[in-house]
């Protein structure tokens, strides 16, 4: 008599959730406060890019048709880098995509992996609030100076405010992920993604 060997269903292996831009990872007022940055991130990436992308087309456009190049484009198109730069280091932190330096993280074991993700969050939250604070007295220096751009004629203070917004928002993100890895078993990177190299790595 042969036996059959029995194994045990245990369903589908857990991923980490499927988030869109309308759905926070995190409760209460503070998914609240992730959906209002995630917001404006998209409007200032998107509207970013896209005036960009319009501004150098229409330059070239110009330039070849016309004979002469937008005499205002190469100063629009260094606001929009700034505004997409900073927009985007928010962005990169939402979704866990700066650059890590993990040889020693990678060796330790989950706990302490945990605990030291949560001190790093913090760590960089604090450093992200303290260069808001400089870009925001570096922003009033430049609005008390008066200056102009030379082609389009509006304040040079328009084209830095970006900066401290920039920094606020990735301060929150990172406060946001230290939070997320206090409240939840996982080890987050941020607070929609799991820490691993494989899009639906969990550990518990």
């Amino acid at each position: 008599m042969t036996q059959t060997p029995t194994t045990t269903d245990t369903g589908p292996a857990p991923k980490a959730p499927d988030l869109s831009a309308d759905v926070s990872a995190l409760p209460g007022p503070l998914g609240l406060v992730d959906l209002a940055i995630a917001k404006v991130e998209s409007v200032f990436l998107a509207l970013g890019v896209l005036l960009m992308a319009l501004n150098t087309v229409a330059n070239v456009v110009s330039r070849y048709i016309l004979g002469d190049s937008i005499y205002f484009s190469e100063e629009l198109n260094q606001i929009l880098i700034i505004l997409i730069t900073f927009a985007g280091i928010s962005y990169a932190a939402r979704h866990g995509r700066h650059i890590r330096m993990s040889a020693i993280y990678d060796q330790l074991p989950p706990p302490a992996r945990k605990w030291l993700m949560v001190v790093i969050a913090l760590v960089t939250a604090a450093f992200m609030f303290g260069l808001c604070y400089f870009a925001f007295t570096y922003l009033q220096a430049q609005m008390s100076r008066g200056r102009v751009l030379p082609a389009l004629q509006i304040p040079v203070w328009w084209t830095i405010v970006w900066l401290p917004l920039g920094f606020f928002m990735t301060g929150v993100q990172y406060l946001l992920t230290a939070i997320k890895n206090i409240i939840e078993p996982d080890i987050y990177l941020s607070t929609s993604t799991l820490e691993g190299y494989g899009s639906d790595e969990i550990e518990v």
